[in-house]
């Protein structure tokens, strides 16, 4: 098992929002294809165009303990994921849920495989562009 290749900025993190979304019990996933990927695939193995992933564990789930031990499950699970279900140029943000911190492993695995296959069904996402309202002006 290769490490996950992660998102690493909050520009990247944003990118992913209004893409794709599968809701399971373990963890929230968002999915969209990577902007700068509109050509083929590289000839050479190229880590920036394979999946990337980035996590989210908010201060309301627990301590920092609880929120590494919820991270890592969630990440070794990925791990054991990624190379069957997740697409290549695709950027995937995982925000965790509480009942991943006690939920059994096979069904952390099972939860994120019936995410993969629901977001992967729609195909991608056109997100719709709404515009801004501003209280107090009228919109037009």
């Amino acid at each position: 098992m290769s490490p996950l290749a992660t998102l690493k900025v909050r520009a990247e993190y944003l990118a992913v929002r209004g893409g794709s979304k599968a809701s399971v019990p373990a963890c929230l996933i968002e999915a969209r294809i990577r902007r700068s990927d509109t050509s083929k695939p590289p000839a050479s193995p190229d880590p920036s165009y394979g999946p990337r992933f980035g996590f989210t564990v908010t201060k309301k789930l627990g301590n920092a303990v609880t929120r590494n031990r919820i991270r890592r499950r969630l990440k070794a699970a990925l791990t054991q994921l990624a190379g069957t279900h997740a697409q290549d140029g695709y950027d995937y943000v995982v925000v965790a849920r509480a009942a991943a911190f006690d939920r059994a492993y096979h069904d952390i695995i099972a939860d994120l495989t019936k995410a993969f296959a629901i977001i992967h069904s729609r195909g991608p996402s056109k997100a719709v562009q709404r515009p801004k309202i501003h209280p107090g002006k009228t919109p037009p």
